[in-house]
């Protein structure tokens, strides 16, 4: 199903029609015959609230004057210049596209055989760019800067070589140790997933420390002196703080999604955790972005590095993008409700601005028979691996997020991405949006306009 904008007829109907730009637009029918939106009266949204107040979940606010940002909020797409980034169709074409050929095989790189026997069984056999460039830089052990968005390999970039330097230092009855930051709980898990199929039968231990889990198992596993230690900047922080975490005998580093950390107000817990680890070092930096606080990071601890840059395009090609305009009258939960009940809305991300707006709206969709998990920072760290792993094993068809889901998270197969509540910036809009069309798969992102 395509959609497009939402005309207000003067008769009082509401449907799909060829808008005066030159963008085309569809007609859409709810599975139960009618049309969503109409004349509608005013009713309650989820929770109870009605639709018109603040304290609504998911409130996006009322009509805006478009041209005007609204108080307060500092939400992107709040005018029609910024609107029109929602929308770009996915491109169709018969003409061949560029194709990226490596300059590698993984083969080819100078690491342990059986580090090449575990990426041959993950089904690897050509890197992705950022790994064809950065994983030789890494190998002879020069600090890098990698920008590349979430989903082009990134984990693996810094893993392989990595490991491979763990590896080569046991042999020679050494130990090498790395220290990998990430920004949220779901991101370290998914690293360390990724290090123990790469690091399978190789005899060294890697352990993930995050917030929102029991420290004690963490600090259990920290003294069996793991080679690799995933976590995320407040626990490493508590950890050291405990003595239980001490960052004297590590020499490499990786800071993953190094953007996201800083959004998320990690710059003093980065700094003071690179303050204590060794001067000489080797240090690995990814972020989507870059941008001065970035930059001042780059040049205060790395040094020489190689950057690398990976960055095409702001989105991908294979994202169906489009605005969904919600009149005064018409209820949006309502409308989200409609979408949802179409078949072609099978694996569906819904992004929404607060913790509270979040949960609300995923209760209130299985209430109507829509199964839906929630994952927000007020989770348990338990209970969000629970929920994505439902959303991943296609238990439930609609994950309920805030942006902590927007980056770094590998889900597979997402249909639909659907901007209930508008991001705070086209960056974030960015990073949501690309958890659909991955792969070379095809993925529609659509985005809930107020007024």
């Amino acid at each position: 199903m395509q959609v497009g904008r939402w005309i207000h007829q003067a008769t009082g109907g509401n449907d799909y029609r060829p808008a005066t730009d030159g963008t085309e637009t569809f007609s859409y029918r709810t599975p139960r015959g009618g049309s969503f939106g109409g004349n509608r009266r005013r009713r309650s949204g989820p929770g109870g609230f009605d639709r018109r107040s603040p304290s609504r979940p998911g409130f996006s606010g009322g009509p805006v004057r478009r041209g005007h940002r609204k108080s307060g909020i500092g939400s992107f797409g709040e005018t029609e210049a910024e609107i029109a980034k929602f929308i770009n169709k996915a491109v169709v074409t018969t003409e061949e596209e560029p194709t990226f050929v490596p300059e590698h095989k993984f083969a080819d790189f100078p690491i342990d055989p059986r580090l090449k026997k575990n990426i041959e069984a993950k089904g690897y056999a050509f890197p992705s760019p950022i790994q064809d460039k950065a994983i030789s830089h890494v190998l002879v052990g020069r600090d890098v800067v990698g920008l590349a968005e979430t989903g082009t390999g990134k984990t693996a970039a810094f893993l392989i070589p990595l490991i491979d330097k763990v590896v080569k230092h046991l042999a020679l009855g050494k130990r090498e140790r790395v220290l990998v930051m990430a920004p949220t709980r779901e991101l370290a898990v998914q690293i360390e997933q990724e290090l123990a199929g790469f690091a399978k039968g190789l005899g060294f231990r890697g352990m993930v420390a995050v917030g929102g889990a029991n420290i004690n198992p963490q600090i259990a596993a920290l003294r069996h002196d793991p080679e690799f230690v995933i976590g995320t900047p407040g626990r490493l922080k508590d950890l050291m703080e405990r003595k239980v975490l001490v960052l004297s005998s590590f020499y490499s580093v990786v800071l993953d999604e190094a953007d996201r950390m800083l959004d998320m107000g990690f710059i003093d817990d980065m700094r003071f955790i690179l303050s204590k680890m060794p001067k000489e070092r080797h240090t690995l930096f990814f972020s989507a972005t870059m941008s001065r606080e970035i930059e001042q990071l780059i040049g205060d601890f790395l040094v020489d590095p190689v950057i690398i840059s990976v960055k095409t395009r702001d989105t991908s090609r294979n994202i169906d993008q489009d605005v969904l305009r919600i009149p005064p009258d018409a209820d949006k939960f309502e409308i989200l409700v409609d979408l949802l009940q179409d078949r072609d809305f099978s694996k569906v991300l819904v992004f929404g601005r607060t913790k509270y707006g979040v949960e609300k709206l995923a209760k209130a969709l299985s209430r109507k028979h829509i199964y839906a998990e929630s994952i927000h920072g007020d989770k348990t760290y338990r209970a969000r691996l629970k929920a994505l792993d439902a959303f991943k094993r296609g238990q439930v068809t609609v994950l309920v997020a805030t942006d902590v889901a927007a980056r770094g998270l590998d889900i597979p197969a997402v249909s639909h991405v659907i901007n209930y509540d508008l991001p705070s910036t086209y960056e974030d809009y960015v990073h949501r949006i690309g958890r659909t069309g991955r792969a070379a798969l095809k993925g529609k992102a659509l985005t809930f306009v107020q007024g």
